[in-house]
């Protein structure tokens, strides 16, 4: 509260320094005014003398301004009389004039050094409220804007303006064409939210607070912008919110143009496709990611009434992924004997939209090389969960739905755990200290397809990390004595520590937080494309799959991506890239290369993946009530 009080006796004294100078301005004129009139009235010999009454008003003013003129006057003892008068009149009051104007003056300057002046841009992006997510978002945002001419982010936060101008500065870098401004304020007060302009913003973004109450926050500023977020014109907002439970709430307090997501069913649906299909979170951050491939929509005339399927073969820049109606409904990895119409607009995945291009006829495909079709069925598998958090149980669900009859589930971590009955797996849990060499031995991991490394809560983020890390390294080299495959998912808090954990050589690494503030981004600067992302993240639909190469193309056969996109359409999917098993572990892209040129050679192995777009029947997956975690998407586009 102080803090606050400091912000309003500064703001009462500004206030103040103007209307007292005010009223000193024009008690300085009217001296200056007055004793001029006098001079010409009283000695009007002198005004001769002086050069005429504009000279005598000049004079009377530079004596009011400093006292020291007065000792080079000469002229009649009325005259001199008079000039004594407006210096000592000078001295007492134009001076305090020009006091209050100094004072007034660096009030402003410390304003602005505090970050509380109103942002006086248009077309900005706003993001409101501060935390390890905002260097992300910034990242993504200058890498969206880097081909405009200008654009701008206000930052508004309860925060100092020269901490967060400094943290920016060392964690971002090069801003490029973008300026990023810094305001401090709380943005739970209409006046605060008042700085950054929002009647002009193009969009707002919530990050939600590094606090156990987050949704609340969140919420509270939803409630907050009011009228701002749901006036016709007004920008569009984004946040997210931790438990799904609070998104009919959030939906309620931000207003219809508020798109939500929700933080935790994301991350839970991401851990367990991921424990099934390695390297589903590195496709995800490059299709979230404005450095690597895009999703656009555009309009082609000469499309009309032709199958889906014939048009996407066409396509030798860009990969065509779907169907936009006419209504807004979205429809990814449509039949190939879809029709499209003349108001449908194209899907396509490209690098950039410039990038899209058609060719006259359907490229060439090696029909040798395409692998025969076979369809694989579900296996009972067992998996090892080491560690338990807030995320669990519903991990453990969702487990369940996608799990083939027969399998099981261990459960190992350092607190108790009391689970139910589920329908396919059966379930058994161990006390086990997660670090602790001897008791993870003890699980018999070789007996495992499947191994889940949950962070910790409880800890912060740091240690929770470096705990995961210990815990990988164990696996590793237990896996490497026991010389057994299986596959390792883990939870990783900062994206920093990811690259340290590559050491580890787990399949996969979620780190939900920078996922999270990918798709912010992308909701924040392409609202075209929200429907898209929220039918590719939502349980019904077309989903990723990573499956296995041999499935598409014969090992060892060199083909090209046409040819492999011509096997992926006749199993009904998409072919969207694929993941070499060499570059599994190479940071950045992790072996993932999407939207490759068409006709390039290319020859995958048996170890390779292809990366695919698919319903669940030919996934391979149960279709079921599963977890939601971009809803709200769906229903306020």
């Amino acid at each position: 509260m102080a803090g606050a009080g400091s912000v309003l006796v500064r703001q009462h004294d500004v206030s103040g320094y103007a209307g007292v100078g005010g009223w000193l301005g024009l008690a300085s004129t009217l001296l200056v005014l007055i004793v001029s009139v006098l001079v010409i009235w009283l000695v009007p010999d002198d005004v001769q003398q002086h050069g005429g009454w504009p000279d005598v008003f000049w004079l009377t003013l530079m004596r009011a301004i400093d006292a020291g003129t007065v000792s080079g006057d000469s002229g009649s003892p009325v005259f001199m009389f008079l000039m004594l008068a407006i210096t000592v009149g000078g001295i007492f009051v134009v001076s305090a004039f020009i006091g209050v104007l100094t004072a007034g003056l660096e009030g402003k300057i410390a304003d602005l050094r505090k970050g509380r002046s109103k942002v006086v841009e248009h077309g900005h992006t706003v993001v409101l409220g501060w935390s390890e997510q905002v260097f992300t978002v910034v990242t993504e945002l200058v890498q969206a804007n880097h081909s405009k001419r200008r654009s701008c982010i206000a930052i508004l936060a309860d925060k100092d303006k020269v901490e967060m101008e400094d943290a920016l500065r060392a964690r971002v870098g090069d801003l490029g064409r973008t300026v990023v401004v810094c305001r401090t304020g709380n943005p739970l007060r209409p006046a605060d939210l008042d700085l950054v302009n929002l009647a002009e913003a193009r969009s707002v973004m919530v990050l939600p607070p590094p606090a156990g109450d987050a949704d609340i926050q969140v919420i509270k500023i939803l409630l907050a912008l009011g009228d701002r977020s749901r006036a016709k014109g007004g920008p569009q907002v984004v946040a997210a919110v931790n438990d799904s439970d609070n998104l009919a709430a959030a939906q309620l307090a931000g207003g219809p143009r508020t798109q939500l997501v929700g933080a935790d069913d994301l991350a839970v649906r991401l851990i367990v496709q991921a424990h099934r299909q390695s390297g589903l979170s590195a496709v995800c951050t490059d299709l979230l990611a404005f450095a690597g491939t895009e999703f656009y929509l555009r309009s082609d005339p000469t499309t009309a009434n032709q199958p889906f399927g014939e048009i996407a073969r066409t396509f030798d820049r860009g990969v065509l992924v779907g169907l936009r109606t006419a209504t807004g409904r979205v429809d990814l990895n449509p039949a190939e004997a879809r029709i499209v119409d003349a108001t449908d607009e194209l899907i396509v995945l490209a690098d950039d939209d410039s990038l899209i291009h058609r060719a006259p006829a359907p490229l060439p495909v090696v029909a040798e090389a395409i692998a025969p079709e076979v369809r694989r069925t579900a296996d009972p598998a067992r998996t090892l969960m080491i560690g338990w958090n807030k995320r669990a149980p519903k991990i453990v669900a969702l487990l369940d739905e996608f799990a083939a009859p027969g399998s099981h589930l261990q459960v190992a971590g350092p607190d108790e755990v009391r689970l139910g009955e589920y329908d396919h797996l059966t379930v058994g849990t161990t006390y086990c200290d997660p670090t602790n060499r001897v008791e993870l031995e003890g699980l018999d991991v070789g007996s495992y397809q499947h191994v889940i490394v949950l962070s910790a809560d409880a800890r912060g983020e740091q240690e929770a990390d470096a705990r995961t890390l210990l815990t990988l390294l164990h696996l590793r080299d237990l896996g490497q004595r026991l010389d057994e495959p299986f596959s390792i998912v883990s939870e990783i808090n900062d994206e920093a520590n990811r690259e340290i954990a590559q050491v580890t050589r787990a399949d996969d690494f979620v780190v939900s937080e920078k996922l999270i503030s990918l798709l912010l981004t992308q909701l924040t600067e392409n609202r075209h494309v929200a429907g898209v992302f929220a039918e590719l993240l939502s349980p019904d639909g077309a989903e990723i799959y990573l499956n296995p190469a041999t499935d598409y193309l014969v090992p060892g056969e060199t083909a090209n991506f046409a040819t492999l996109a011509e096997a992926a359409r006749r199993r009904g999917e998409t072919a969207i890239g694929y993941r070499t098993h060499g570059e599994f572990h190479r940071p950045p892209a992790y072996g993932v290369v999407l939207n490759p040129a068409p006709d390039a050679p290319l020859t995958l192995g048996p170890a390779d993946r292809v990366v695919v777009l698919a319903d669940h029947s030919s996934g391979g997956l149960t279709d079921s009530s599963q977890v939601d975690a971009v809803s709200s998407l769906q229903t306020s586009r």
